[in-house]
């Protein structure tokens, strides 16, 4: 087979599967709505269970609705057959998917389901298969061709089956009003979720280790409680930690370009008065984006009577994951 042989056939596969996913838009009518409406109001979990490739695609489908908001997880009827029924209860929806609808494993189940009066979403390429015609709600994919050039593998009929798991969860995440706050919650071990949970209070130092002198301290002092600290800046403070401003890197070089002794003066006769500020609560996300926005690299943390808390720089934001 040659190099460009290769590339003909890949096309041809995702020219095939493209064509398989745009019949979907033929899905989205009564039966759609009707289990959106269904799922949006389940009081349990929405049970996903398919069989061999239809079984991997309905554990991507209940991981994707879980993390957007709907109770979800995949059960394999197989293992459910014997003993795993139990996880269901009768204010469940199952959702099976099978393309032909005759899948032993799934139809098993069905019998039990109906006793037990858990509602069934079938996802098939066949409404009157067994599966369709003991499903309560069918949602009927339309697939040309599958991309297999033998016709046989499950190709075409996944791909499309699992848009539609897609478009499932995304019309239920909207309808909710699921954020992306709410999204964080269950994504806490992400970026994201770093990024939209993690406070300037679960990042900065505080006590001790916040980098602090009294107005009339030194410079030459001062100097090395920006050393020994290793922010790049002390906060200057009054008495009971109160803020008066803060002494940077930035501060020292300008002190030194207009030629005046460090050794005569103060940290209050150098400092940056009304500096910014964050406050423990303040998302590091937020703080992050102060800081690039106005081009610094540490910030004082206050609290609401303007006493120094705490304190964080970029190479802290860059180790918690913020950056």
């Amino acid at each position: 087979m040659s190099s460009s042989q290769f590339v003909e056939s890949a096309k041809r596969v995702i020219d095939t599967e493209l064509q398989g996913i745009a019949t979907l838009h033929e899905c989205l009518g009564d039966a759609f709505i009707e289990a959106c409406e269904t799922l949006l109001a389940c009081q349990g979990k929405v049970v996903v269970s398919g069989m061999g490739k239809s079984g991997h695609i309905g554990c991507k489908i209940a991981a994707t609705l879980a993390s957007t908001g709907t109770p979800a997880f995949f059960m394999h009827p197989g293992e459910a057959n014997h003993g795993d029924l139990g996880m269901l209860s009768p204010q469940d929806i199952v959702i099976g998917i099978s393309n032909s609808g005759e899948t032993n494993e799934l139809i098993g189940l069905l019998p039990v389901l109906k006793r037990l009066g858990i509602k069934l979403i079938a996802i098939t390429q066949h409404a009157d298969s067994t599966l369709g015609k003991y499903a309560d709600i069918v949602l009927q994919i339309n697939v040309p061709a599958e991309a297999c050039s033998l016709g046989l593998a499950p190709t075409t009929s996944t791909s499309v089956t699992l848009v539609l798991g897609d478009a499932l969860a995304i019309a239920l995440l909207d309808a909710k009003g699921f954020t992306s706050e709410d999204f964080a919650l269950s994504h806490p071990g992400g970026s994201l979720g770093r990024k939209l949970l993690l406070t300037c209070a679960d990042i900065m130092r505080a006590g001790q280790d916040v980098p602090c002198v009294s107005s009339d301290t030194p410079v030459t002092q001062a100097l090395y409680e920006i050393s020994s600290k290793g922010l790049g800046m002390t906060g200057v403070v009054g008495p009971d930690m109160q803020l008066l401003g803060i002494f940077t890197d930035g501060d020292l070089r300008r002190v030194l370009d207009q030629k005046l002794d460090i050794h005569v003066l103060t940290a209050a006769q150098v400092m940056t008065a009304n500096c910014l500020t964050a406050n423990a609560g303040m998302l590091a996300v937020d703080a992050l984006n102060l800081m690039q926005q106005k081009h610094i690299n540490a910030l004082l943390v206050v609290d609401t009577h303007n006493q120094v808390v705490g304190a964080f720089n970029m190479h802290m934001l860059l180790q918690a994951g913020v950056v």
